[in-house]
């Protein structure tokens, strides 16, 4: 079945190739844009899939309105290959590069390899990734200061605890992954030096069981506030979260990447989250490839300051105190009185400081 999948696949995207390329010498012939009628982009996304509900979603939401916005049709325009396993990723990379898509998107530093490969078979084509560097002269590097708002989300769950125990739950242990790790740490010793912090990683980003079992036993050891960066894993943390509030326990779940709020629902269970506006740098980096701006080998790096981090919109579960308190960190961030941590050198010279 996965084979015929995947000449299903290569198919389809041939043919839009063929009719892409119709609709070309149609529009040449009465005189329309060249440049808009061709323009295809594509999107990658890592084993989390487009259905994350956190980072992967978010990169299709902000290429779906691109492409509604540019006139563009999904499946010929703009579309996107889902990713099973690690080695569907350079596979999916080279359908699109293939079939002469203008751009395409990697979803999550784990394509790093596979998107250096694709750039080098492939150098007359753009590629972007998010989440990670890769130097090569086609691909422009799309990353975030996702230490800031973690920190702003660390800060919030300090002031909302009551039993002075906090966790955080990582998806596959990596330099990435650590910046949001020590981002809200040092928010919530920020707030309270003496609080405890209880980390995990689950190897995975997409594992919901392992979510769930590593917040069942944070929730056992007195937990009841925690931030998850884990991608499709993270669902399990609301299921664990949600299953202890209709047994009557208080506990918080913080999300991650996009606003989460509905995912602690009906049980109301998200006490915020940590907004990484994908969806924004991906809009953004298309639009420049569609005008021709776009320059290959740059890096684009979004943070408070650009309004690609931020926490969510969504505030009934916090208090005012906690927000005030945010605005207050946000304001030492953006003028530069405040420097968040972002790697657990820079978390110890940070925790010293605290001291003195």
């Amino acid at each position: 079945m996965k084979k015929k999948a995947g000449l299903l696949l290569s198919l389809t995207l041939a043919a839009s190739t063929v009719l892409g390329a119709c609709g070309t010498d149609k529009a040449e012939e009465k005189g329309g844009d060249k440049k808009a009628s061709n323009f295809k982009v594509g999107m990658v996304t890592d084993t989390g899939g487009v259905n994350d509900k956190s980072f992967n979603q978010s990169a299709w939401e902000g290429l779906t309105k691109f492409g509604k916005e540019n006139g563009l049709k999904e499946n010929e325009g703009y579309r996107y290959l889902q990713s099973e396993k690690e080695s569907d990723y350079l596979n999916n990379l080279n359908k699109f590069s293939e079939a002469k898509f203008n751009l395409t998107f990697g979803i999550g530093f784990l394509m790093a390899d596979a998107i250096g490969k694709a750039a080098d078979q492939a150098k007359d084509s753009q590629f972007a990734i998010v989440d990670m560097v890769v130097d090569k002269p086609n691909v422009t590097s799309i990353v975030f200061k996702e230490n800031e708002g973690s920190f702003l989300v660390g800060a919030v769950a300090a002031m909302t605890t009551k039993s002075n125990k906090i966790g955080f739950i990582g998806g596959v242990e990596s330099d990435l992954i650590k910046k949001f790790q020590y981002g809200f740490i040092a928010g919530a010793k920020a707030v309270n030096p003496n609080i405890e912090v209880v980390s995990q990683y689950a190897g995975d980003f997409n594992n919901i069981a392992k979510g769930t079992q590593l917040a069942s036993t944070m929730y056992g050891q007195g937990v009841d506030v925690i931030y998850h960066a884990a991608g499709g894993t993270g669902n399990g943390v609301f299921t664990e979260a949600k299953n202890r509030k209709k047994k009557g326990e208080k506990v918080w779940v913080i999300g991650v990447d996009r606003d989460q709020h509905q995912e602690g629902m009906p049980e109301n269970v998200t006490l915020t989250s940590m907004v990484k506006r994908v969806d924004v740098a991906v809009e953004e980096v298309a639009k420049e490839a569609k005008e021709g701006t776009l320059k290959g080998g740059a890096i684009k790096e979004f943070g408070l300051k650009d309004k690609g981090i931020d926490i969510a919109e969504t505030t009934e579960n916090v208090s005012k105190e906690a927000l005030a308190k945010v605005e207050e960190f946000k304001k030492q961030i953006l003028e530069g009185n405040l420097k968040v941590p972002a790697t657990e050198a820079e978390y110890k010279t940070y925790e010293a400081s605290l001291k003195k």
